[in-house]
Protein backbone atom coordinates (compact mmCIF):
# COMPACT_ATOMS: atom_id res chain seq x y z
CA UNK A 1 0.00 0.00 0.00
CA UNK A 2 2.87 2.38 0.85
CA UNK A 3 6.26 2.19 -0.79
CA UNK A 4 9.13 4.55 -0.04
CA UNK A 5 12.04 3.97 -2.41
CA UNK A 6 15.50 5.54 -2.20
CA UNK A 7 14.20 8.47 -0.16
CA UNK A 8 16.71 11.29 0.38
CA UNK A 9 16.08 14.23 2.69
CA UNK A 10 18.42 17.06 3.64
CA UNK A 11 18.16 19.83 6.20
CA UNK A 12 20.88 22.14 5.00
CA UNK A 13 24.05 20.06 4.90
CA UNK A 14 22.56 17.40 7.18
CA UNK A 15 21.66 14.25 5.21
CA UNK A 16 18.74 13.20 7.41
CA UNK A 17 17.48 10.32 5.22
CA UNK A 18 19.93 8.47 3.01
CA UNK A 19 18.44 6.23 0.29
CA UNK A 20 15.74 4.82 2.58
CA UNK A 21 13.54 1.94 1.34
CA UNK A 22 10.41 0.96 3.32
CA UNK A 23 7.29 -0.94 2.23
CA UNK A 24 4.08 -1.16 4.26
CA UNK A 25 1.36 -3.65 3.41
CA UNK A 26 -2.30 -2.70 3.62
CA UNK A 27 -3.82 -3.63 6.97
CA UNK A 28 -0.46 -3.95 8.70
CA UNK A 29 1.19 -1.94 11.48
CA UNK A 30 4.83 -0.97 11.02
CA UNK A 31 6.98 0.60 13.74
CA UNK A 32 9.90 2.88 12.93
CA UNK A 33 12.38 2.63 15.79
CA UNK A 34 15.78 4.11 16.40
CA UNK A 35 17.67 6.63 18.54
CA UNK A 36 16.85 10.33 18.56
CA UNK A 37 18.05 11.91 15.34
CA UNK A 38 17.89 8.66 13.39
CA UNK A 39 15.34 10.09 10.92
CA UNK A 40 12.26 8.11 11.92
CA UNK A 41 9.98 11.11 12.48
CA UNK A 42 11.25 12.78 9.32
CA UNK A 43 10.52 9.63 7.33
CA UNK A 44 7.02 9.51 8.77
CA UNK A 45 6.44 13.14 7.77
CA UNK A 46 7.65 12.38 4.26
CA UNK A 47 4.71 10.01 3.81
CA UNK A 48 2.13 12.79 4.05
CA UNK A 49 4.54 15.36 2.61
CA UNK A 50 4.84 17.57 5.65
CA UNK A 51 8.46 17.16 4.59
CA UNK A 52 9.25 16.99 0.88
CA UNK A 53 12.10 14.61 0.01
CA UNK A 54 14.86 15.73 -2.36
CA UNK A 55 15.07 12.33 -4.01
CA UNK A 56 13.33 9.00 -4.34
CA UNK A 57 9.77 7.82 -4.94
CA UNK A 58 6.65 7.65 -2.78
CA UNK A 59 3.76 5.39 -3.72
CA UNK A 60 0.59 5.61 -1.63
CA UNK A 61 -2.29 3.60 -3.01
CA UNK A 62 -2.60 4.57 -6.66
CA UNK A 63 -0.65 7.82 -6.23
CA UNK A 64 3.04 7.86 -7.18
CA UNK A 65 5.33 10.86 -6.70
CA UNK A 66 8.94 11.10 -7.79
CA UNK A 67 11.12 13.66 -6.09
CA UNK A 68 13.87 15.76 -7.57
CA UNK A 69 15.69 18.73 -5.96
CA UNK A 70 14.89 20.84 -9.03
CA UNK A 71 11.18 20.04 -9.04
CA UNK A 72 8.70 19.84 -6.16
CA UNK A 73 5.32 18.13 -6.50
CA UNK A 74 2.41 20.45 -7.17
CA UNK A 75 -0.20 21.39 -4.61
CA UNK A 76 -2.86 19.12 -6.13
CA UNK A 77 -0.55 16.09 -6.03
CA UNK A 78 0.36 16.82 -2.41
CA UNK A 79 -3.30 17.16 -1.44
CA UNK A 80 -4.20 13.86 -3.11
CA UNK A 81 -1.62 12.12 -0.92
CA UNK A 82 -2.58 13.95 2.26
CA UNK A 83 -6.24 13.10 1.85
CA UNK A 84 -5.31 9.44 2.26
CA UNK A 85 -3.47 9.95 5.56
CA UNK A 86 -4.33 10.84 9.15
CA UNK A 87 -1.64 12.21 11.46
CA UNK A 88 -1.30 11.80 15.23
CA UNK A 89 1.34 14.12 16.68
CA UNK A 90 3.53 13.72 19.76
CA UNK A 91 2.04 16.75 21.53
CA UNK A 92 -1.60 16.28 20.49
CA UNK A 93 -1.90 19.61 18.57
CA UNK A 94 -5.53 20.13 19.58
CA UNK A 95 -7.08 23.56 19.06
CA UNK A 96 -7.27 24.98 22.62
CA UNK A 97 -10.26 27.22 21.83
CA UNK A 98 -12.40 24.30 20.65
CA UNK A 99 -14.08 21.46 22.56
CA UNK A 100 -13.12 17.85 21.96
CA UNK A 101 -16.15 17.49 19.68
CA UNK A 102 -15.30 20.61 17.66
CA UNK A 103 -11.66 19.49 17.30
CA UNK A 104 -12.80 16.25 15.67
CA UNK A 105 -15.38 18.04 13.50
CA UNK A 106 -13.08 20.84 12.31
CA UNK A 107 -11.43 19.10 9.38
CA UNK A 108 -14.68 17.56 8.18
CA UNK A 109 -16.46 20.93 8.13
CA UNK A 110 -13.64 23.21 6.98
CA UNK A 111 -11.70 20.98 4.59
CA UNK A 112 -14.16 18.27 3.54
CA UNK A 113 -17.14 20.69 3.51
CA UNK A 114 -19.43 18.27 5.36
CA UNK A 115 -22.69 19.68 6.74
CA UNK A 116 -22.31 20.27 10.49
CA UNK A 117 -25.00 17.73 11.53
CA UNK A 118 -23.27 14.97 9.54
CA UNK A 119 -19.84 16.00 10.88
CA UNK A 120 -21.19 16.04 14.44
CA UNK A 121 -22.58 12.52 14.06
CA UNK A 122 -19.26 11.24 12.71
CA UNK A 123 -17.30 13.01 15.47
CA UNK A 124 -19.46 11.59 18.24
CA UNK A 125 -19.10 8.11 16.75
CA UNK A 126 -15.31 8.42 16.78
CA UNK A 127 -15.16 9.90 20.27
CA UNK A 128 -17.15 6.89 21.46
CA UNK A 129 -14.71 4.61 19.64
CA UNK A 130 -11.75 6.03 21.57
CA UNK A 131 -13.64 6.11 24.88
CA UNK A 132 -14.16 9.88 24.94
CA UNK A 133 -17.87 10.29 24.19
CA UNK A 134 -18.55 11.62 27.69
CA UNK A 135 -15.88 14.31 27.20
CA UNK A 136 -17.29 15.68 23.93
CA UNK A 137 -17.94 19.13 25.41
CA UNK A 138 -14.69 19.34 27.40
CA UNK A 139 -11.92 21.82 26.55
CA UNK A 140 -8.42 20.43 25.93
CA UNK A 141 -7.13 22.28 29.00
CA UNK A 142 -9.45 20.18 31.16
CA UNK A 143 -8.33 16.84 29.69
CA UNK A 144 -5.40 14.69 30.72
CA UNK A 145 -2.62 14.05 28.23
CA UNK A 146 -3.96 10.57 27.50
CA UNK A 147 -7.45 11.95 26.91
CA UNK A 148 -6.11 14.66 24.60
CA UNK A 149 -4.21 12.07 22.58
CA UNK A 150 -7.34 9.93 22.25
CA UNK A 151 -9.22 12.96 20.92
CA UNK A 152 -6.34 13.57 18.51
CA UNK A 153 -6.63 9.97 17.28
CA UNK A 154 -10.38 10.46 16.73
CA UNK A 155 -9.63 13.64 14.77
CA UNK A 156 -7.08 11.83 12.60
CA UNK A 157 -9.63 9.07 11.87
CA UNK A 158 -12.45 11.48 10.99
CA UNK A 159 -11.89 11.64 7.21
CA UNK A 160 -11.49 7.82 6.98
CA UNK A 161 -7.80 7.81 5.97
CA UNK A 162 -6.21 4.80 4.33
CA UNK A 163 -3.23 5.01 6.68
CA UNK A 164 -2.76 6.41 10.19
CA UNK A 165 0.62 8.02 10.85
CA UNK A 166 1.64 8.23 14.52
CA UNK A 167 4.64 10.33 15.54
CA UNK A 168 5.77 9.23 19.03
CA UNK A 169 2.12 8.97 20.18
CA UNK A 170 2.97 8.04 23.80
CA UNK A 171 6.25 9.87 24.44
CA UNK A 172 4.63 12.91 26.11
CA UNK A 173 2.65 10.71 28.52
CA UNK A 174 3.43 8.99 31.79
CA UNK A 175 3.06 5.17 31.76
CA UNK A 176 -0.50 5.13 33.07
CA UNK A 177 -1.79 7.59 30.48
CA UNK A 178 0.27 5.96 27.74
CA UNK A 179 -1.53 2.67 28.44
CA UNK A 180 -4.85 4.32 27.51
CA UNK A 181 -3.48 5.33 24.13
CA UNK A 182 -1.85 1.94 23.53
CA UNK A 183 -5.22 0.24 24.05
CA UNK A 184 -6.89 2.50 21.48
CA UNK A 185 -4.15 1.92 18.91
CA UNK A 186 -4.23 -1.82 19.64
CA UNK A 187 -7.97 -1.83 18.97
CA UNK A 188 -7.46 -0.03 15.64
CA UNK A 189 -4.74 -2.49 14.67
CA UNK A 190 -7.10 -5.37 15.43
CA UNK A 191 -9.67 -3.81 13.11
CA UNK A 192 -7.16 -3.80 10.24
CA UNK A 193 -6.18 -0.13 10.23
CA UNK A 194 -2.97 0.42 8.29
CA UNK A 195 -0.56 2.25 10.59
CA UNK A 196 2.97 3.55 10.44
CA UNK A 197 4.37 4.82 13.72
CA UNK A 198 7.63 6.38 14.80
CA UNK A 199 8.32 5.40 18.39
CA UNK A 200 11.03 4.71 20.93
CA UNK A 201 8.50 2.83 23.09
CA UNK A 202 9.27 -0.83 22.46
CA UNK A 203 6.27 -1.89 24.56
CA UNK A 204 4.02 0.00 22.15
CA UNK A 205 5.83 -1.37 19.12
CA UNK A 206 5.81 -4.95 20.42
CA UNK A 207 2.13 -4.80 21.41
CA UNK A 208 0.86 -3.41 18.12
CA UNK A 209 3.25 -3.69 15.20
CA UNK A 210 3.63 -6.62 12.84
CA UNK A 211 6.74 -5.21 11.17
CA UNK A 212 9.57 -3.04 12.48
CA UNK A 213 12.24 -0.93 10.82
CA UNK A 214 15.35 0.14 12.74
CA UNK A 215 16.96 3.35 11.53
CA UNK A 216 20.26 4.88 12.54
CA UNK A 217 21.95 7.96 11.07
CA UNK A 218 19.27 8.22 8.40
CA UNK A 219 19.70 4.70 7.05
CA UNK A 220 17.72 1.48 7.43
CA UNK A 221 19.92 -0.87 9.45
CA UNK A 222 17.47 -3.75 9.77
CA UNK A 223 13.82 -4.53 9.11
CA UNK A 224 11.52 -7.50 9.45
CA UNK A 225 8.86 -9.06 11.63
CA UNK A 226 8.67 -7.22 14.96
CA UNK A 227 8.78 -10.38 17.06
CA UNK A 228 11.99 -11.50 15.35
CA UNK A 229 13.66 -8.11 15.29
CA UNK A 230 12.99 -7.44 19.00
CA UNK A 231 13.96 -10.90 20.24
CA UNK A 232 16.68 -11.91 17.76
CA UNK A 233 18.13 -8.85 16.02
CA UNK A 234 20.62 -9.71 13.31
CA UNK A 235 22.63 -6.49 13.37
CA UNK A 236 24.68 -5.62 16.47
CA UNK A 237 23.58 -1.98 16.20
CA UNK A 238 19.94 -3.08 16.51
CA UNK A 239 20.78 -5.33 19.44
CA UNK A 240 22.64 -2.52 21.21
CA UNK A 241 19.72 -0.11 20.76
CA UNK A 242 17.11 -2.60 21.97
CA UNK A 243 19.22 -3.50 25.01
CA UNK A 244 19.29 0.14 26.16
CA UNK A 245 15.47 0.21 26.20
CA UNK A 246 14.90 -3.13 27.89
CA UNK A 247 17.41 -2.84 30.76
Amino acid sequence: MISLTQIDKFFGDNHVLDKVDVAIAEGSVTALIGPSGSGKSTLLRCVNLLEIPEGGTLQLGDQTLRFDPRHKPGRDAVQRVRKQTGMVFQNFQLFPHQTALDNVMEGLVTVQKWPRPRARERALELLAKVGMRDKADAWPLNLSGGQQQRVAIARALAPSPRVLLCDEPTSALDPGLAAEVVEVLKQLAGEGMTMLMATHDLRLAAAISREAVFLQDGRVVESGASADLFSHPRDPRTAAFISTLTQ
